[in-house]
């Protein structure tokens, strides 16, 4: 994958600079008004999470809400035409005093200069045991 001067890249990368400097509201800032947020697998948040409403109001609002502190940080960022990889590890306390260390792989879709979609793999297992349901997707859109 190259990421030489793709504006893909540098827009996801700044998107991600500003959320490890605190500013979490980056990520929704840079969505496309039919943005989706996909989960794959079997796990109580799995499926598709659209449009941005849905994603900021009945996805991101709530999960954040479990949150005392977090912070959100990008070690690797690759791309190649619309789409942009991120390594990324989250670092949080929740509400309940509980440490919520993950690991994810962002995969983004851009599209006239928003963001469209992406499809997230994370530690499913650290979601369930540490953070309340919030899940699945309104409507139970599953992706099988």
């Amino acid at each position: 994958m190259s990421d030489t001067k793709n504006p893909n890249v540098e827009l996801v990368r700044g998107v991600f600079d500003r959320m490890a400097a605190g500013d979490m509201r980056a990520l929704g800032a840079a969505m496309a008004e039919d943005f989706a947020w996909i989960f794959p697998g079997d796990w109580s948040w799995a499926g598709t999470w659209a449009p941005k409403s849905v994603v900021l109001h009945q996805l991101l609002g709530p999960l954040m809400a479990q949150f005392a502190s977090y912070r959100l940080v990008a070690d690797s960022v690759l791309g190649d035409g619309d789409r942009v990889v991120v390594q990324a590890r989250g670092h949080g306390v929740t509400v309940r005093g509980e440490a919520y260390e993950q690991t994810y792989c962002m995969v983004f879709r851009v599209a006239e200069g928003q963001l469209a979609e992406v499809v997230e793999y994370c530690n499913t297992a650290l979601v369930e045991r540490v953070l309340e349901p919030i899940g699945p997707p309104p409507g139970g859109e599953r992706d099988e």
